[in-house]
């Protein structure tokens, strides 16, 4: 199969992109993401008309945060939109007269990074994405494992601490409310609160007040070397290698690549991440190390992963 179109639904913005066999991104067309259900497909559809005019296509690929049945066509459950068993496949097809696959994003981006970015030359990668939550994929044997129902790799749902901190999924001290965006700013309200000395340059950023603490100033503020920024990335890259050695005893794979917003900070947390991975890999003096990776395809793997999915079958 040639060219296809990825579809990449975001909060704001819904992007469709035509990807040719070897990843690149040929041509794109965005659209605004509406407020409703309906109005996202009628989205998704325009997005696919547009990025596809002067291409000859074959099959769309779409990538949506939820729950995607194991037959890739209905998104079961998807918690920012009102989809309930919502059979998205076949609404798309009937109104753009292509093949459609639907696809979890968060694994559709790690398909792009296994292929076409950090993950090539592995076999067996387990990728996460540290963005407002915490998402993930999983790729053994060269083969994206999805489960038997294809919900697998909610890792931000792993209960990480009995009892903890409550999850906006119902549960209670899920990884992503300890390793994730949200979490590295609560870290830093925290830790600014208890010693404002020592955040001086990451309030300053903001507005002054603790509650004016945003996840752009921590990164700005932990480049300058402001302690409180610095530690809170130290804080979540704990609990993020951690939560990795965890893996490590389920996969074993050969790698793990960290992509996601805040892994847009690079060595700043990656480095830590490593260190806690090695600190909690049970047997770690003994085996041998998953190497922990970079994301390299930045906010396009995801767009790239579904197309790539759609010219799989």
């Amino acid at each position: 199969m040639g060219l296809t179109i990825g579809v990449d639904i975001g909060g704001t913005k819904i992007a469709a992109g035509v990807v040719d066999e070897e990843g690149r991104i040929l041509s794109t067309f965005k659209v605004a993401t509406p407020p409703t259900a309906e109005g996202i497909v009628d989205a998704i559809c325009s997005a696919v008309a547009g990025a596809s005019e002067g291409h000859d296509v074959e099959a769309v690929g779409i990538g949506a945060a939820g729950y995607v049945d194991d037959k890739r066509a209905t998104v079961l459950f998807a918690p920012n939109i009102d989809w309930r068993h919502e059979p998205l496949k076949d609404k798309v097809e009937q109104r753009v007269g292509l093949p459609v696959v639907v696809e979890n994003d968060a694994n559709a981006a790690a398909w792009g990074e296994y292929r076409f970015g950090a993950g090539q030359g592995h076999d067996d990668v387990i990728c996460i994405t540290l963005g407002t939550g915490l998402g993930g994929g999983i790729i053994i044997g060269n083969k994206l494992r999805r489960g038997r129902f294809g919900v697998a790799a909610e890792f931000g749902h792993i209960r990480v601490v009995p009892d903890g901190l409550l999850c906006g999924c119902g549960s209670q001290g899920c990884w992503e409310q300890y390793a994730s965006g949200r979490a590295l700013v609560r870290y830093a309200k925290q830790r600014a609160n208890a010693t404002p000395e020592n955040a001086a340059v990451l309030l300053g950023l903001g507005d002054g007040t603790v509650d004016g603490i945003e996840g752009k100033h921590i990164s700005e503020a932990a480049r300058r070397g402001d302690p409180v920024a610095v530690d809170s990335f130290r804080e979540l890259a704990r609990w993020a290698g951690a939560g990795l050695a965890d893996l490590a005893s389920l996969f074993d794979p050969s790698a793990f690549i960290v992509g996601g917003g805040v892994s847009d900070e690079g060595e700043l947390v990656l480095d830590p991440i490593r260190k806690s991975f090695r600190r909690w890999l049970i047997g770690g003096q003994w085996r041998p190390h998953a190497q922990v990776l970079a994301a390299q395809l930045g906010g396009k793997a995801g767009l790239v992963g579904a197309a790539d999915l759609a010219r799989q079958g």
